[in-house]
Formats: structure tokens, sequence, C-alpha cells
């Protein structure tokens, strides 16, 4: 009896109420507070009457119709003609012809998402080119994704997360592309596994009264993007396929309102990378199936472009890690996992080609141009098949030369500037503005049924990093399963740093935005020679911690000089720490004079003021993501060092004033 109470326990909880299976304890209770604040009628039911999601009439009954018809699949394998190294990258890229799809459970870190982005390129290389081994292989992938009871992780949101959503798309794009190909029973087996999978998904996040949604965080548009996929391939042949692309459209609706307004991405490079193509692939099938033209009215991405280009360092191999983004002075020495998992054969892999496809869609020669600078610099794509079909070589591409080097994204509040586009060039970033931006402090107000989760993001207003020929002299520490400011290149008081550190992964949960959104640069001037930037941080801190004032001046003279002036007022005596951080080696010169990375291109740091101070290097140990839905239990681990700079003794009113210095040799 016992066991059959058990088995019965674990299919409801891996089933029937995914969401709630070990997901994060943090995240659940802000989930928790968010849904009481919601009353009425759910505002999603009136957009999922009001909004677009019907097939175009011409498309009823026709396969394939998601992303492309057969005379767009026909017109396209002309263009293998005319651009034939796209067309070859893209067929020596099918993971399908490879790779055996991973065993049952199939568990392992992001394994399944490679399923669905497998079979996607398997049968969309089928098309082009009617080579039956293309088939097979998707086949192979698509029994996998069957024999999968699960998708995704049995300990966490079982079948309605990351995972779901990348089959799905895959999947569900490949029944439509292959739906004549396959047999009847071929097509009833797939057929039934989607509607099963979509089902559950769908279960999971249609309206409910109180419900509410992280329509900024990839956890949400992911996987609704792979169901709105499955939604148009299967429009025909369900009923409930009207109801989950009428959700998808719904959610999305929320999901490009709350997109960034000046197209920085608050999660980090690494979550433009893999968050990115799922908003894409989203208004791409969107625009296909109805017509609609969701790129219109997405202000952020028109911009991000400049984003890609700002945030990537010289050399194209790394990137300024603001936020949860790899691991660090440990990626940048070129060792660890997540060094070897987001490279091909060595090469980053970046989904630079989105760009390609902006560029297209808003006429853009500067996406264009960022978009082949990157290709210069070897990086590739998780779907070369998308690059194939993207790239418009009637687009002027703008070179990266003629671009802007330094850029200020105002509604984020960083700063990037560098003094030129060469691999050897001095590039420098400052940071100083609410977690999601300034324009989300209206939009909460605007839209109640939007929780925000800014986990991936961290708590370091007033930081900045530093690069120079090749080499990171000081900056962040990467992806932290729990941030916290002494990470950063900032303040902390009686150890005490930004926002809610140190309670989990999201040091933002439950923190007033109406405080974040005074996080401010009060002044910005940038030119070829100087830079002068002025930054309010003194919101970045909770009332508790008693900081009156805080207000840091950070000027760059060329070639390589900069002056960090820190204004401080605390409602009682403390001991302020501020932060600087190396990869490998800092060295103590004097008791005010320390060198950054010695061997080589260094950065000297002198302490101007005040005269007595408590210096102290030491590694930078931090606590290591952990596994899905329990980020914040992870392994200590060790990221570079650091050299704090301690006031002598508790004091409520501080100047501190450091100069930084590049020096060659």
């Amino acid at each position: 009896m016992l066991k059959i109470f058990i088995a019965i326990y674990l299919i409801f909880s891996t089933v029937l109420a995914p969401a709630a299976f070990a997901q994060d304890k943090q995240e659940l209770e802000a989930e928790r507070i968010a849904n009481a604040k919601l009353k009425g009628e759910h505002p999603l039911f009136d957009l999922m009457k009001t909004k677009n999601s019907s097939l175009k009439s011409e498309l009823k009954g026709v396969h394939p119709r998601v992303y492309l018809t057969q005379s767009e699949i026909d017109a396209f394998k002309a263009k293998i003609k005319t651009q034939p190294e796209l067309w070859q990258t893209a067929i020596a890229r099918v993971r399908a012809l490879t790779v055996e799809p991973p065993a049952l459970p199939a568990e392992a870190r992001r394994v399944q998402n490679e399923v669905g982005l497998g079979i996607a390129e398997a049968a969309f290389i089928y098309k082009m080119t009617g080579d039956v081994k293309y088939l097979d292989a998707a086949k192979k992938y698509m029994d996998a994704a069957v024999s999968y009871e699960i998708w995704g992780y049995s300990y966490n949101k079982p079948n309605v997360d990351l995972a779901a959503g990348h089959i799905l798309y895959g999947m569900g794009w490949a029944y439509d592309l292959l739906y004549h190909d396959l047999t009847e029973a071929e097509r009833a087996k797939y057929r039934e596994k989607l509607i099963k999978q979509a089902r559950l998904l769908y279960d999971f996040f249609k309206p409910k009264s109180g419900k509410t949604y992280a329509y900024s965080q990839n956890h949400t548009f992911i996987p609704i993007s792979g169901l709105a996929v499955t939604a148009y391939a299967l429009m025909d042949e369900t009923d409930e396929a009207k109801d989950w692309a009428a959700t998808s459209r719904a959610i999305f609706d929320r999901v490009l309102a709350t997109y960034s307004e000046d197209g920085y991405f608050y999660e980090s490079m690494e979550y433009w990378i893999f968050s990115t193509p799922w908003l894409v692939h989203y208004m791409d099938a969107h625009l296909a199936a109805t017509g609609e033209n969701l790129y219109e009215i997405t202000p952020g991405m028109r911009s991000a472009h400049k984003y890609v280009a700002h945030i990537t360092l010289p050399g194209g191999e790394f990137n300024f890690d603001y936020g949860d983004i790899y691991a660090g002075n440990i990626t940048r020495s070129r060792k660890g996992n997540d060094y070897e998992r987001e490279r091909i054969n060595g090469k980053f892999r970046t989904n630079y080609n989105i760009l390609y496809n902006l560029a297209n869609r808003y006429r853009n020669g500067e996406a264009q141009g960022v978009a082949d600078w990157l290709k210069s610099k070897g990086q590739v794509n998780a779907e070369e098949i998308w690059t194939f079909i993207w790239h418009n070589q009637n687009i002027k591409s703008v070179p990266i030369e003629q671009q802007e080097k330094w850029h200020y994204f105002k509604d984020h509040e960083v700063v990037f500037w560098r003094d030129s586009w060469s691999d050897d060039a001095m590039a420098f970033s400052f940071k100083a503005g609410p977690p999601e931006g300034h324009a989300t402090t209206e939009k909460i107000k605007q839209f109640p049924d939007w929780r925000l989760s800014s986990g991936h993001a961290h708590p370091d207003a007033g930081s900045f990093i530093i690069w120079a020929n090749r080499k990171y002299l000081t900056g962040d520490s990467g992806y932290a399963g729990v941030p916290l400011t002494e990470h950063h290149n900032t303040l902390t008081f009686d150890g005490k740093g930004q926002a809610k550190e140190g309670k989990g992964h999201d040091a933002f949960a439950n923190v007033s935005y109406e405080r974040l959104n005074q996080i401010r640069l009060t002044d910005v001037k940038m030119d070829a020679r100087k830079v002068s930037i002025v930054a309010d941080l003194t919101a970045a801190y909770e009332p508790e911690v008693g900081v009156r004032k805080f207000i840091r001046k950070f000027e760059f003279a060329a070639p390589n000089s900069f002056i960090i002036k820190d204004s401080v007022e605390t409602d009682e005596p403390q001991t302020i720490t501020a932060f600087l951080h190396s990869d490998n080696v800092i060295r103590r010169d004097s008791e005010q004079l320390f060198t950054f990375e010695p061997n080589g291109t260094s950065l000297a740091a002198e302490i101007v003021a005040p005269k007595t101070i408590k210096t102290l290097i030491e590694k930078n140990i931090l606590t290591a993501p952990g596994r899905p839905g329990s980020v914040d239990k992870g392994e200590r681990e060790e990221r570079g060092v650091r050299l704090a700079i301690s006031t002598a003794e508790k004091i409520n009113k501080l100047d501190l004033e450091v100069r930084l210095k590049i020096k060659q040799k």
C-alpha cells in the first residue's frame, strides 16, 4: 500500500502539479505575494479575445505553414547558389546526424534543449534537399522526444519549463515541415505527444484569477514560444490549439511590452544569447501564421545590436560580465564547464545571427555590421539554419569601425566606452541603474499581472569594468547562486550590500521598485578623450542599512587614467568598504599603492584619500549556481582576488578617492 501511495504522489507531483515540485522557495514566496495583490478578472482574458491569433485563411489545411510555406522553401533553394557559404555552414552543423539523442531520463543540464533544436534543423535541411538521411535523423530525435516521459527535470518544473519550450518548438515545426513525409502512424504518434505536452504547459500558464507572470523573464517566454509554434502547427487537428495560440499571444503582448526600452538586456549577455532567439522565434511564427508584425511594437529590439556590440569585449571572445554570466576569471582563463559548454569546436556560440534577422526587419545596416563583425571574430550560432534564412545580402552593412565607440543606455543607466574596435583596444563600462530599467517603474503599475523576477541581475550599482590589451584588469565575478555587492567594484556598509542581498538568488525580491528607480546617473559626458559620470547610488541600499548619501564620480582621461571619487554619509558610524577585483594577482607596492595583474599590461591603483585606511588583499569567494530549482545551493567557488579598502574606524562621513592607471610593458 505504501508503494502505491508513493507512486501516486510522484505522479501528482511531476505531472498534475509540476510548478510546485522543488521550485525555488524564494521564487514561490515572491509569486505568492504578487498573486495576492491581483484582484478581479485576469487581464489576459481580454487580450485573448481581442488580439489576433488565427491562421490566415490561405494557410488553413496547408502544410508547411509555420515560418515557411512550401513555395517559400522552394524560393530559398535558389539562395543556396547565391550564398553557398551560409548554406554549407548550416548543413555542416546538423547535430542529429552526428550526435545520438540523450538516453533516458535525459536530465543532464540542457541536453533536451539540444534535442529540440536538432529536430528543427534536420527537418528543415530535409525539406531543402530531399535527402532521406536528414528525414531519418529528424525522426530519430523526434522518437527520442516521444520517449521522454518528462520534458525537462523531474525535480524542478517538469514539463512546463525551458526544455518543454525547446522541444515543442522543434517538434512542432518539424511536424509541420514533414507532414506529407510522415506515415499516418508517425503523424499520430508525434501529434499525440505534442498534444499531451502542450496541454500540460498550457494548463500551467493559462490565466487564472490572481495569477501573475514573470513576463520579462526567460522562464516565461521560452516555453510560451514553443507552445505557440505547436499551436500553429496543429491548428487544424485539435480545437485546443486555438486556446494555446490565444494564450501565447496574450502573454507575449505583455512580454514585448515589458521588454527593454533601450536594448540593454538586464539578465546578462549569456542570457541574451540563451533567451532572445525565443522572442524572435515567436514573432516570426506569429507573423507567418497571422500576418501580424509584432516587431513594430518592440522598441528595444531596434537597439539590440548596440547592446551586443558594446557588451562584447575587444577581440570578440568574452563579454563585459554584468549579471549572471559564466564563471568570471575561470571562464576568461578558458577553463571550466561554462567555457566548454558555450563553445562549438572552440568557437564562441553567441547567436549573433539574431542581428541578421533584426537588420532585415528594420532595414538596419548597423545591425548587419555588428553581425558581420562578430562573424569575422569566429563566433557561431546554435541554429545555423536561421543564419541562412535570416541573412539578407541586400541590407548594406555599416562596418563596425564606422559605428559609435561609446554608448549610454539611458533606461538601464549603463555606459560603455572604447578607444577603437580593434582586438587590442582599451574598453571600460560603468553601471548604475535599477535592475530592469527606469521604464519598469510605470509598467509595474500598468500591468498588475506582471511579477518581477530579477534574480539574474546583481546588486552592483556603481560597479565598473576595465579591459585593456586583451586583458581583464578589474571588474565582476560572473554567475552567482547568491549574488552579493562585495563581488563587484562598489561599497558595503558594515558588511551589508545593496537591495536584499544574501537571502537567495534574487537580491531584488520584494524590494520597492520606486526606491530602486532612484538609482541613476545624474550626469554623463563622453567624447573621444574624456568621460565624466556622476551616479547617485544612495537608493541601492535598503533604508535599514542607513546610507544617507552615496555619490560616485567616475572620470576617465585618455589614454589610460581613471579617478573614482566617493562622497558618503551614513545615519550612524559604520565601517565602509570599497572593493576592487582582479582575475589573478593584486600586488601590494605600498600602503597606498597596488598593482593589478602585474605581468604585462597592468592597472596601478593609488588610494589618494583618506590617508588613514585599512586594506586587505583576499580571495574572492562566492556561491556558484546550483542546479535548477536550487540555484542558491551551489558550491563555494574561488573567482579571482580582490582588494578591500576599509575605513580605519567606524565613521559616518567618507570622501574616498582612488586613481587608476593602465600601464603597458
